[in-house]
């Protein structure tokens, strides 16, 4: 009896996104009955990292003063944010635009040009989380307008998605075992094992706007829990003793 070897595919062993496995699906024959399960488990962790995002909105008659205000002001947060320690690589600019504004006249039922404004938002990661809330009202000091975080993450998460590939194996495991028994079976050999990763999520965000410091106290923060996953599909073959013993 010819037995094919076990198929493990996986999203980055073949660098595609999972949603595209099925078209990578490997045909394999079987004697006994196919049992194909999937599993998924996760696994929490304390977070060691926060990305915020902080930005500068200002106004002027001019697209030209509008733009230069804002650089002025947003050099300046950029500035603060490097005098805290953070790193030049973990600082990147989001976004910047120029609108023009206006208002609507009420007795004239027409809009009324106001001027420009210009906002330039950068995301910001943060490798000591136990100083987020210090971090926000020094920008909010340092002239920044609109804020938003925390998003806690880990920077290394494969430990993490160890443990939580482990138990969804042993889980899948017991399964199949339990088939083989309720099917009069001896054994579940894995024929295949597909996977897909669940990257660490966030459990705490600040309101996106409209944050005020009351006072010099630092805006409190709850770091919380983040959890990383892993999904895996496995295709047991059910199999006799003696089909085992004749490998």
């Amino acid at each position: 009896m010819i037995r094919p070897a076990i198929a493990l595919i996986t999203a980055s062993a073949l660098g595609l996104p999972a949603a595209t496995l099925a078209a990578a699906e490997i045909e394999i024959d079987a004697n006994g009955p196919v049992v194909e399960l999937s599993v998924f488990e996760s696994v929490s962790v304390a977070p060691d990292m926060a990305t915020i995002g902080a930005g500068v909105s200002t106004e002027a008659p001019t697209a030209t003063e509008a733009l230069r205000q804002n650089s002025a002001e947003m050099q300046k947060v950029i500035a603060r944010i490097k005098a805290l320690g953070v790193a030049e690589k973990d600082i990147q600019t989001t976004g910047i635009t120029l609108n023009a504004q206006y208002d609507y006249n009420q007795e004239s039922q027409r809009q009324v040009f106001r001027g420009y404004q210009a906002s330039n938002r950068v995301s910001v990661i943060l490798r000591k989380i136990d100083g987020v809330g210090s971090v926000l009202d020094a920008l909010v000091a340092a002239g920044a307008t609109d804020l938003n975080g925390p998003s806690f993450s880990i920077d290394n998460d494969e430990p993490a998605k160890d443990a939580a590939r482990k138990r969804a194996f042993e889980r899948a495991q017991a399964r199949a075992s339990a088939y083989a028994a309720m099917l009069g079976y001896d054994d579940a050999k894995v024929l295949a094992i597909a996977e897909s990763i669940e990257g660490s999520g966030s459990i705490a965000e600040l309101a996106p706007r409209g944050l005020s410091i009351a006072k010099a106290d630092a805006a409190p923060v709850q770091p919380g829990m983040v959890s990383t996953g892993i999904s895996i599909t496995i295709k047991y073959e059910l199999v006799k003793q003696t089909d085992l013993a004749a490998e």
